[in-house]
Parts: C-alpha cells; structure tokens; sequence
C-alpha cells in the first residue's frame, strides 16, 4: 500500500469517526448497557475494521455497514463471555419535570429488563425503538429477513411485559420465606 492511499484511508477513516462517532457510541451503549463496554465494543469493531476501510467507504450505506458490524461484534462478544456482567446505569437525558426520581427509578428498571434478553432480541429493539431504523435497515444490520426483525422485536416486546410480573412475583415470595408460600 502507498503512502498517499494510506494517508486517504486515514482521512477517511478519522472524517467517519468524526461524523458518526456519538450515534455509534450510543447504539454500542444500548447495546451493552454499560459506557465502558461500549466504548470498547466500538473500539474493538472500529479496530477490525480500519484494514479493510475501503470496503465500508464503497458499501452503499457506510454507517449501516458499521452499525450492523457493530452488532455482529456485541452478540458474538457476548456468545463467547461465559460471565456476563450486568450493568443498570441509566441512558439519556433526565426528563424535563416531574418526579425525577421515578423516572431514573423506572429507566433502571427497564434498562434490567431489558438485559435479561437475549442479544438478538435485543439488539432489534434497541436498533427499533431507540434508534428509530425502519424494518429494513434492522434487517440489514442483523443480517436477517425484515419478518425476523419483527419477530424478534415481538418476542423481546412480549417477554418485557411478562417479566415485570415475574420480578414482582419473585419479591413477594422472596419477602413472605418458603413457610408462607405453601397454601
């Protein structure tokens, strides 16, 4: 390789990390729920591709082609992890009024919900609903077909509205001792 097309590959590289670096943060912190393994998920997929930096800048949607690489590197990250580690830091912005305190109160709550799927599921609501992609670019990003994605964003959808119940369930019986549950 010469100098001149490594020094572009450079530019190029560094103009896109420029352009996309908070969206992509963001996305891998979704992800991850947790800063630091954001920021290493993003180091780690920016790293595994920089050698092949052309290939990304000639794909038809570039930012499509990290983020899906993005997502292919945080489930099988998380394949291989054999302990996984929960995090329960709240992501965005504090709400303008009312009771702060519910609402971090109510943010950690689904942020622990929302890790206890698996990363498939996951990653589609994440990429849906706090992303805002459309089926398609979902698709693309995951690497499956668009009736997939809304599989599995309907699986997650349904397991978060059962597992609130589950938790409470498993507190009340955790408060009242094994001696009160048999009726």
């Amino acid at each position: 390789m010469s100098c001149d097309s490594r020094d572009s590959r450079d530019t190029q590289f560094v103009a896109f990390l420029d352009a996309h670096r908070v969206t992509l943060f963001r996305t891998a912190y979704l992800l991850t729920g947790d800063p630091g393994r954001a920021e290493e998920l993003m180091q780690d997929t920016m790293v595994r591709l920089y050698p092949q930096w052309e290939r990304v800048t000639q794909a038809e949607a570039p930012l499509a082609y990290v983020r899906r690489s993005l997502v292919n590197s945080f489930t099988s990250s998380r394949r291989r992890r054999a302990n996984r580690a929960v995090s329960l830091i709240a992501a965005g912005d504090p709400p303008a009024g009312g009771d702060a305190f519910a609402a971090v109160s109510d943010r950690s709550h689904l942020w622990q919900l929302l890790l206890t799927l698996p990363e498939r599921q996951r990653a589609a609501l994440v990429l849906r609903f706090f992303l805002d992609l459309p089926d398609a670019e979902i698709a693309r990003s995951l690497a499956c077909r668009e009736a997939t994605v809304r599989s599995l964003a309907s699986r997650g959808l349904a397991a978060l509205r059962r597992l609130p119940t589950a938790v409470l369930t498993a507190t009340e019986t955790d408060r009242k001792g094994p001696h009160e549950n048999r009726r």
